[in-house]
C-alpha cells in the first residue's frame, strides 16, 4: 500500500515536469539515457552504506522505511529493539539503517537495521579501544565456553573465565543487564570481539584496595569475616579486603589445620601484623592479641625438672609433647628409651598420649625446648651395676653374632657383648665363635659396665682357669718338662700344665740324627727349654734343641774345657750324673 502510494506521487510529479519541461525543451534519446545513468548511478553509490530514513509505517511486525528511492524498505521490528528491551519506534521518526540493495526480486529496497548497528557501533568500539576505555554491553545468550555480549549492535564473546574475579555458577542475574566491559581484543575482518568484564570489577576492586588499604595500619586491631579455609590459613574480610591469617598466627599451640578453630562466616577479632605496600597484602593475627605463653620460659621449666605434658604430633626423628598451650617441646628419638634403638618413635608413644618428660635444655629466642623421656625412667645400665658388679656371672641367649663377638641378652633388654678374644682361653676367637648360633643359652662373666656408653663387656672363657696359672711363673730361658700328647711328621705336640705347645723336628735334638719325631712316644716325658712365651696370645714355645745346647755350655763352664785334658765324655757324663742325681733328689 505504501509502495503504490509512493508511485503515484512520484507517477504525478513526473507527468507535471514532463508538461513543463515539453514546452521549453525536448530531450534526445541520448539525452535521456545519460539522465538515466546518472540517476542510477548515485542510487547505485548508496548501496553498502549506512543512510538515513523515515519510519512511515509500522505493519505487524515490520517497519516501513523510506530512504529516498522509488521504493521503501521493509525492516522486522525485532531489529529495532535492544537486548531485554522491546522496540519503542512510531511513524515519522528518523532512522539510521543499512542499504543492502536498491530493489530486490519484490521492487523493494533491501534494508537492516542490524547492520547499520554493527557499522556505527564498530567504528565507536575502534575508538573505545584504541584509548583503552570501557564500553557498555548486555550479556544476552550463552555459546560454548563463555557467553555473548551485545555492544549497541556489535556481538562480542565474553569467555567463561572473564565473567567476574570468581567463578560464578549461575550468571542469571546478570544476563539482559547492561553493565560496562573492557575490549580485549578487536579483528574486523574476521568480525571478532573478545571482552572482559573481569578487568573491570579488578580495576575498581584494586581502586577500592587501596583506598581501604590505605586506611589500615600495622598493630591495629580489627574485626572481619572468615571467608574461606586453606591447608596453610584463613582468608578474612576486613570490609572490602581481605587478609591472610596464616595457622602458625592463629595460635600459640599447634594447630594441625586451620579448621580446628575457625569456620567460615564467623566473625573474628584479628591484629593486622603486616601490610606489603606494593602487593597491597595484609597478613593477619590472633596469637598476638594473647599474651606469649614463651615469656619467662626459662623460670617456668627449668633444666632437671620434671613435667607431665601430652603428645600432640609424632615424627621420624622424634615426638613433640605439649607442656601448655602455646608451649612446646621435643623429645628426640635418642632421648625416648634407655634400650629401644632405632625404632620410630610411634612404637613408643601415641598421639594424645599423656607423658612424663624431663627439662633437658631451654632456648627461649629459638622458642625451643628439649625434653628426655627415658630420663624419667630408672637407667638400666646403672641397674646392672649395682645387682651384677664386676667379676659376677651372669646367664643370658646369644642374640646376634657378629664378626666381632657375641650379642648376649640380659636383663631389663640390654645386652653384653663377648669379644673373640673372650670367648676361649685355648681356641682361637674366629673359630671359637663357629660353635655358637642364635639362641644359645650360656653363662659368662661380667668384665666392664660403662654407663655413659652404655657398653658391657662379658668373658666366656674367664668362667674357666687360665692355663698361664698351670704353669706358674714360667718365663723365657726357663727350662721345662712337658709330656707328650701327639706325634707326626713336623714335630710333636707336648702339653706343659694346661698349656700345649709344639716343639719342630729341627728343635728335637742338637744332633741332626736325632731328629727324628718317631723316636717319641704319647706319654714320654721331655725336658725343654721356652723360647718364647706370650702371655697375651697363651702361646708357649719349647725347644729342646736348645736345652742341649745350654746344657752343653753350662757343662763346659763348671767342669773345664777339653784342652785342660778333661774329654767332652767325661765333662758330659759328669753334667749328666749331676743332673740325674738332682732329679733323684726332686723325687724323694
Amino acid at each position: 500500500m505504501a509502495r503504490t502510494a509512493k508511485a503515484g506521487r512520484k507517477s504525478a510529479a513526473t507527468s507535471a515536469a514532463t508538461a513543463d519541461d515539453s514546452l521549453s525543451f525536448t530531450p534526445t534519446r541520448d539525452d535521456f539515457a545519460a539522465m538515466l545513468d546518472a540517476s542510477m548511478g548515485s542510487s547505485n553509490a548508496l548501496e553498502g552504506n549506512v543512510v538515513k530514513g523515515t519510519v512511515v509505517a509500522v505493519e505487524h511486525d515490520f517497519v516501513i522505511v523510506d530512504v529516498g528511492l522509488k521504493t521503501e524498505g521493509r525492516i522486522p521490528l525485532k531489529e529495532f529493539a535492544m537486548p531485554g528491551q522491546p522496540a519503542d519506534l512510531k511513524v515519522g521518526d528518523t532512522v539510521e539503517v543499512f542499504l543492502d540493495r536498491i530493489e530486490n526480486a519484490h521492487g523493494e529496497a533491501v534494508l537492516s537495521r542490524e547492520k547499520a548497528r554493527r557499522e556505527e557501533s564498530w567504528v565507536k568500539l575502534e575508538v573505545a579501544a584504541n584509548a583503552n576505555q570501557r564500553v557498555t554491553g548486555v550479556i544476552f545468550g550463552r555459546v560454548k565456553g563463555g557467553f555473548t555480549v551485545d555492544l549497541d549492535g556489535a556481538t562480542a564473546f565474553l569467555p567463561g573465565s572473564q565473567v567476574d574475579v570468581r567463578p560464578i555458577r549461575d550468571v542469571g542475574p546478570l544476563m539482559n543487564q547492561p553493565q560496562p566491559f573492557q575490549i580485549l581484543k578487536m579483528d574486523r575482518k574476521r568480525g571478532n570481539i573478545v571482552v572482559s568484564r573481569r578487568a573491570v570489577l579488578e580495576e575498581a576492586r584494586a581502586e577500592q584496595r587501596s583506598e581501604i588499604v590505605s586506611g589500615l595500619k600495622e598493630g591495629q586491631v580489627i574485626d572481619g569475616i572468615v571467608k574461606n579455609i586453606t591447608d596453610y590459613g584463613a582468608f578474612v574480610d576486613l570490609g572490602g579486603v581481605d587478609g591472610l591469617l596464616h595457622v602458625t598466627d592463629m595460635a600459640w599451640r599447634r594447630v594441625n589445620h586451620p579448621s580446628e578453630i575457625l569456620k567460615i562466616g564467623e566473625t573474628v577479632k584479628v591484629q593486622i601484623v603486616k601490610i606489603n605496600q606494593d602487593t597491597q597484602r595484609i597478613s593477619l593475627g590472633m596469637k598476638q592479641l594473647e599474651s606469649d605463653p614463651w615469656d619467662g620460659a626459662v623460670a617456668k621449666y627449668p633444666i632437671g625438672a620434671n613435667f607431665k605434658g601430652r603428645v600432640t604430633n609424632i615424627t621420624d626423628y622424634g615426638a613433640f609433647v605439649e607442656l601448655e598451650p602455646g608451649v612446646e617441646g621435643l623429645v628426640h628419638v635418642s632421648e625416648m628409651s634407655w634400650v629401644k634403638k632405632n625404632v620410630h618413635p610411634g612404637k613408643i608413644v601415641s598421639t594424645s598420649q599423656e607423658v612424663e618428660v624431663k627439662v633437658l635444655e631451654v632456648d627461649t629466642s629459638k622458642r625451643r625446648i628439649s625434653l628426655g623421656l627415658k630420663q624419667t625412667q630408672e637407667n638400666p645400665w646403672s641397674q646392672f651395676v649395682e645387682s651384677h658388679p664386676i667379676g659376677s656371672e651372669v646367664e643370658g641367649d646369644v642374640k646376634n653374632i657378629t664378626e666381632f663377638g657375641l650379642f648376649i641378652g640380659l636383663d631389663n633388654d640390654i645386652d653384653g657383648m663377648v669379644h673373640l678374644s673372650d670367648i676361649d682361653w685355648k681356641v682361637p676367637g674366629e673359630q671359637a665363635i663357629q660353635n655358637y648360633k642364635k639362641g644359645d643359652h650360656v653363662r659368662a662373666q661380667v668384665l666392664d659396665v660403662d654407663v655413659e656408653k652404655e657398653r658391657i663387656s662379658l668373658g666366656i672363657k674367664q668362667l674357666g682357669s687360665d692355663p698361664i696359672a698351670s704353669v706358674g711363673g714360667v718365663k723365657k730361658n726357663d727350662t721345662v718338662t712337658a709330656e707328650v700328647i701327639a706325634v707326626n711328621d713336623g714335630g710333636i705336640e707336648v702339653q706343659v700344665g694346661e698349656m700345649t705347645a709344639f716343639i719342630r723336628r729341627a728343635d728335637l735334638s742338637r744332633d741332626r740324627s736325632e731328629q727324628r719325631p718317631e723316636r717319641f712316644a704319647v706319654g714320654d716325658k721331655v725336658d725343654a727349654k721356652v723360647t718364647a712365651f706370650d702371655k697375651a696370645k697363651r702361646q708357649l714355645s719349647l725347644s729342646i734343641k736348645a736345652r742341649e745346647i745350654s746344657d752343653e755350655k753350662e757343662a763346659v763352664a763348671q767342669y773345664g774345657s777339653s784342652n785342660s785334658g778333661a774329654s767332652l765324655g767325661d765333662i758330659l757324663g759328669a753334667a749328666l750324673a749331676k743332673s740325674q742325681g738332682k732329679k733323684d733328689e726332686d723325687a724323694e
